[in-house]
């Protein structure tokens, strides 16, 4: 069973693939489409939850999606048609890096894939190169609550504070209009979920060859999250604009 495999069941129950819940993805597509006519970039939108949220919502709006995983675009594709939103949903099925698009959009989504770029910023320039005049971004980050082990950061990467994470954001030249630091119940629900639904398909599937697989690496994710990195690690959504003669 490989990584996209292990991600598709893990987040089953939980398919906004970072902390949050409804609510607050809710609350932050209120604040980031605030219009709700927009043309709206997701770089890296795996299944297309955020975009499928939006479209369902704003009868407006136009949305494209980029990822590498056939898989997760065709996942994506299915239930766009299952919602009746497919007519205003375009996917590309490429390296969200190497994307290019001939208009602008007036907000750009990247949430659980600052990694494809590098990083936070790295994630931010891409952003900038598809944004319109006026545009937002919709970001989700990881940092550190508190000082971590070794062994927290060799697990997740190497984070910064949240207020660093802010002032890096800052003088790079974008400003925070709005934001979202998830709670210790958004954080907890969200590795309950993802663990215990890897688990619950191992235990569901004993004669499937990965199985056995599977159940040792909830058992092993559930353990490193207790143990490695609940009590420092923390995620972030912001809301952003370009700072006017910044960019």
């Amino acid at each position: 069973m490989n990584r996209e495999q292990i991600s598709k069941i893990a987040h089953a129950e939980h398919p906004i693939k970072s902390p949050l819940d409804d609510d607050s993805v809710h609350r932050l597509l209120q604040r980031g489409l605030p219009r709700g006519d927009e043309r709206v970039l997701d770089l890296g939108c795996g299944g297309g939850e955020w975009l499928l949220r939006a479209l369902a919502t704003r009868p407006d709006l136009h949305a494209e999606g980029v990822d590498v995983s056939a898989d997760a675009l065709a996942q994506a594709a299915a239930a766009a048609l299952d919602r009746g939103v497919q007519d205003r949903l375009v996917l590309h099925h490429q390296k969200a890096e190497d994307f290019v698009s001939a208009e602008p959009f007036d907000v750009v989504l990247s949430f659980g894939a600052t990694h494809a770029f590098g990083g936070l910023l790295p994630t931010l320039a891409a952003a900038r190169k598809h944004l319109a005049p006026g545009g937002r971004v919709l970001v989700g980050e990881g940092f550190w609550d508190r000082p971590p082990s070794p062994e927290a950061v060799e697990m997740l990467g190497n984070f910064t504070d949240l207020a660093t994470t802010v002032d890096r954001v800052v003088a790079d030249g974008w400003t925070p209009v709005d934001g979202h630091v998830s709670t210790r119940r958004e954080l907890d629900d969200y590795e309950w979920a993802c663990w215990g639904s890897l688990a619950t398909w191992a235990l569901d599937h004993p004669a499937d060859v990965d199985s056995a697989h599977a159940l040792a690496t909830a058992t092993t994710r559930r353990s490193e999250w207790l143990r490695g990195y609940r009590d420092t690690w923390g995620f972030v959504s912001l809301v952003l604009r370009p700072t006017p003669g910044r960019a």
